[in-house]
């Protein structure tokens, strides 16, 4: 047995670990030789070993419950406007990682999201929407997810404002009439509102909820017999999420919160208007049909030029402006950076004010002739020692020859997760 000498000295070591629990990792690095060789003495006299310690190989920390848990890693990929060009968008999703050979879901990434503007431009709407319910519902049965935003220009189509379709495209769906059934209580129209939002929350970790969780809840995490300590452990994950509309979140739009839901309550609302609505004769050559009679006020402001789906301020505005705004729409919507497409960059992905603000629409169909291109975000929450663990978020932009890095982002977290 050892002298009691050196069990107080054990004792005080412990003390001090637990302590340590409470400050930076760089203090856990120091010390770590000093609790491995620590671990080893206890486990030869078995004694208690519920030091946190390094190792050289991946690092695994005890939980309360006794439970092991190691790093949790998601892959997102989001695709901009696709614009009636499938070719181009199985290009783009098949060097993305989304899509195997055989051009079903390849299973490599845990969630897709594209941000609208499928339609329109091009001749492919039926197989682009097609592929997407596909895609969906073979990621659900593994587990992964699609996310799928409308654009303004599915909403042109479901009032009647046909002016970016083709005749061709007409044809595909054999007549107009048969055009207006399909997309308003037909196959596509079905999956618009079903499968579909005009916003998006996606959560990094699941301890945030899933995705579209409202932002903020009342009952956001909170554990039973929590304490104030629980309440601040969670603010400091609470905004590991990320935002995708079509348009932008203008700063003054006032349906920013509870986010998404505020801003999809209203959109289903409207969609639901349009769609079951007497379908007027599209424009052109007919006159602009414009929202039905019983749109309220905050459905107009969903459409109008502020809202979400036509907003372009956070593309055109200048950096100085854009990056003093940028602040406070994340907070209100719980969020680390926003992502959108509609204002398209035919050279690449736009990063803004440090990759607060990412716009993905590149021009990706043959009818801008852009680049293809898709966005990658990989993000590892890593257990430390104890409660401690680190976030990394590296966001990248993909394009057939390479990929360009537009955030490597880490930081340090305490907490009680649960994958």
């Amino acid at each position: 047995m050892p002298s009691f000498r050196f069990l107080i000295f054990c004792a005080t070591f412990l003390l001090a670990a637990v302590i340590l629990c409470r400050y930076p990792t760089e203090i856990y690095l120091n010390l770590s030789p000093h609790i491995a060789a620590l671990h080893g003495v206890l486990w030869r006299w078995q004694l208690p070993t519920s030091i946190p310690y390094f190792a050289t190989g991946p690092v695994i920390t005890e939980e309360r419950g006794g439970d092991l848990t190691g790093s949790f890693t998601r892959h997102i990929v989001a695709v901009g406007d696709l614009h009636g060009d499938m070719p181009n968008a199985q290009r783009v999703l098949r060097f993305a990682g989304v899509l195997n050979d055989l051009g079903d879901w390849s299973g490599d990434v845990d969630f897709l999201v594209q941000t609208g503007d499928i339609i329109d431009r091009g001749d492919d709407t039926i197989p682009l929407f097609t592929m997407m319910d596909e895609l969906r519902a073979q990621a659900s049965a593994v587990g992964g997810n699609v996310l799928s935003v409308l654009g303004n220009h599915e909403w042109m189509n479901a009032i009647g404002d046909w002016r970016y379709v083709y005749p061709t495209e007409i044809k595909t769906f054999g007549s107009v009439s048969d055009r207006q059934k399909i997309i308003s209580t037909g196959r596509i129209g079905r999956s618009w509102a079903n499968n579909y939002t005009t916003a998006a929350r996606l959560p990094l970790h699941p301890s945030l909820g899933k995705p579209n969780t409202p932002y903020p809840s009342h009952h956001v995490f909170e554990k039973d017999g929590g304490d104030d300590e629980e309440d601040i452990v969670v603010e400091g994950l609470s905004h590991s999420a990320l935002s995708f509309v079509h348009g932008g979140l203008s700063p003054t739009y006032k349906q920013l919160s509870p986010f998404p839901s505020a801003i999809n309550d209203i959109a289903a609302s409207l969609l639901r208007k349009l769609q079951h609505r007497a379908q007027p004769p599209p424009h052109p050559p007919y006159p602009y049909p414009g929202l039905p009679p019983d749109s309220t006020r905050q459905e107009h402001e969903l459409y109008d030029a502020n809202g979400p789906l036509w907003y372009r301020g956070w593309a055109m505005d200048s950096e100085e402006k854009v990056c003093g705004d940028v602040d406070a729409v994340l907070k209100k919507t719980g969020t680390r950076r926003m992502i959108m497409g509609h204002t398209p960059d035919f050279t690449g992905i736009v990063s803004r004010c440090n990759g607060k603000i990412i716009i993905i629409d590149t021009g990706i169909s043959h009818a801008y002739g852009g680049v293809l291109s898709g966005l990658s975000i990989h993000y590892t929450l890593t257990p430390v020692a104890g409660r401690v663990w680190k976030e990394r978020e590296v966001v990248s932009a993909l394009y057939p020859d390479r990929q360009e890095v537009l955030v490597d982002e880490e930081r340090v977290v305490v907490g009680d997760f649960k994958h």
